[in-house]
Protein backbone atom coordinates (compact mmCIF):
# COMPACT_ATOMS: atom_id res chain seq x y z
CA UNK A 1 0.00 0.00 0.00
CA UNK A 2 1.18 3.48 -0.84
CA UNK A 3 1.39 6.13 1.81
CA UNK A 4 -0.82 9.09 0.90
CA UNK A 5 0.72 12.41 1.90
CA UNK A 6 -1.45 15.28 3.02
CA UNK A 7 -1.10 18.37 0.82
CA UNK A 8 0.34 21.33 2.72
CA UNK A 9 -1.87 24.40 2.35
CA UNK A 10 -0.91 27.97 3.13
CA UNK A 11 -1.94 28.90 6.65
CA UNK A 12 -3.69 32.12 7.63
CA UNK A 13 -1.53 32.54 10.75
CA UNK A 14 2.21 32.80 11.28
CA UNK A 15 4.57 32.65 14.24
CA UNK A 16 4.41 35.95 16.12
CA UNK A 17 0.81 36.81 15.15
CA UNK A 18 -1.66 37.86 17.83
CA UNK A 19 -4.66 35.55 17.63
CA UNK A 20 -8.02 35.10 19.34
CA UNK A 21 -9.29 31.63 20.18
CA UNK A 22 -12.85 31.20 18.87
CA UNK A 23 -13.56 27.62 19.99
CA UNK A 24 -12.51 25.14 22.66
CA UNK A 25 -11.75 25.37 26.37
CA UNK A 26 -9.73 28.58 26.00
CA UNK A 27 -12.44 30.37 23.96
CA UNK A 28 -12.18 34.16 24.06
CA UNK A 29 -8.52 34.34 25.08
CA UNK A 30 -5.99 36.19 22.98
CA UNK A 31 -2.29 35.50 22.78
CA UNK A 32 0.80 35.43 20.64
CA UNK A 33 1.58 32.41 18.45
CA UNK A 34 4.75 30.78 19.78
CA UNK A 35 5.04 27.92 17.30
CA UNK A 36 3.28 26.44 14.26
CA UNK A 37 2.97 22.65 13.92
CA UNK A 38 2.27 22.53 10.18
CA UNK A 39 2.10 18.72 9.92
CA UNK A 40 -0.76 18.60 12.45
CA UNK A 41 -2.42 21.94 11.49
CA UNK A 42 -1.94 23.20 15.04
CA UNK A 43 -0.45 26.25 16.72
CA UNK A 44 0.85 26.83 20.24
CA UNK A 45 -0.56 30.06 21.68
CA UNK A 46 1.02 31.83 24.65
CA UNK A 47 -1.05 31.44 27.83
CA UNK A 48 -3.80 29.32 26.24
CA UNK A 49 -4.73 25.62 26.38
CA UNK A 50 -2.55 24.96 29.44
CA UNK A 51 -2.01 21.27 30.23
CA UNK A 52 -0.56 19.77 33.40
CA UNK A 53 2.20 17.19 33.11
CA UNK A 54 3.53 15.14 36.03
CA UNK A 55 7.33 14.87 35.84
CA UNK A 56 9.28 12.03 37.44
CA UNK A 57 12.36 12.89 39.50
CA UNK A 58 15.58 12.82 37.44
CA UNK A 59 19.22 13.86 37.78
CA UNK A 60 18.41 17.32 36.39
CA UNK A 61 15.22 17.70 38.42
CA UNK A 62 15.60 15.63 41.62
CA UNK A 63 12.26 16.73 43.09
CA UNK A 64 10.12 16.03 40.00
CA UNK A 65 6.79 17.78 40.30
CA UNK A 66 4.02 19.21 38.17
CA UNK A 67 4.80 21.14 34.98
CA UNK A 68 2.31 23.39 33.20
CA UNK A 69 2.81 23.92 29.45
CA UNK A 70 0.82 25.15 26.46
CA UNK A 71 -0.63 22.50 24.17
CA UNK A 72 -1.49 22.88 20.48
CA UNK A 73 -4.78 24.34 19.25
CA UNK A 74 -6.16 23.51 15.82
CA UNK A 75 -5.69 26.36 13.38
CA UNK A 76 -9.39 26.40 12.46
CA UNK A 77 -10.11 27.56 16.04
CA UNK A 78 -7.93 30.67 15.74
CA UNK A 79 -8.53 34.08 14.18
CA UNK A 80 -5.90 36.74 13.58
CA UNK A 81 -6.44 39.95 15.56
CA UNK A 82 -6.45 43.08 13.40
CA UNK A 83 -3.51 45.29 14.47
CA UNK A 84 -5.48 48.49 13.83
CA UNK A 85 -8.82 47.78 15.52
CA UNK A 86 -7.88 44.95 17.92
CA UNK A 87 -10.82 42.85 16.68
CA UNK A 88 -10.59 39.37 15.11
CA UNK A 89 -10.56 39.46 11.32
CA UNK A 90 -10.26 37.19 8.33
CA UNK A 91 -7.03 37.31 6.38
CA UNK A 92 -6.69 37.86 2.64
CA UNK A 93 -3.67 37.80 0.34
CA UNK A 94 -2.84 40.23 -2.44
CA UNK A 95 0.20 40.96 -4.59
CA UNK A 96 2.22 44.05 -3.78
CA UNK A 97 4.21 46.16 -6.27
CA UNK A 98 7.19 43.78 -6.18
CA UNK A 99 5.02 40.75 -7.02
CA UNK A 100 5.20 39.39 -3.46
CA UNK A 101 2.11 38.11 -1.58
CA UNK A 102 1.09 40.31 1.36
CA UNK A 103 -1.40 39.32 4.04
CA UNK A 104 -4.06 41.92 4.82
CA UNK A 105 -7.03 42.33 7.16
CA UNK A 106 -10.36 41.94 5.38
CA UNK A 107 -12.03 44.35 7.82
CA UNK A 108 -9.69 47.34 7.62
CA UNK A 109 -7.62 46.50 4.51
CA UNK A 110 -4.45 47.01 6.65
CA UNK A 111 -1.40 44.91 5.78
CA UNK A 112 -0.58 42.51 8.62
Amino acid sequence: MKKVEKKQNKLHIKKGDTVKIIAGNSRGKTGKVLEILKQKDRAIVEGANIVVKHVKPSANNPEGGIEKTEAGIHISNLMVVDPKSGEPTRVGRKLDDNGKLQRYSKKTQEII
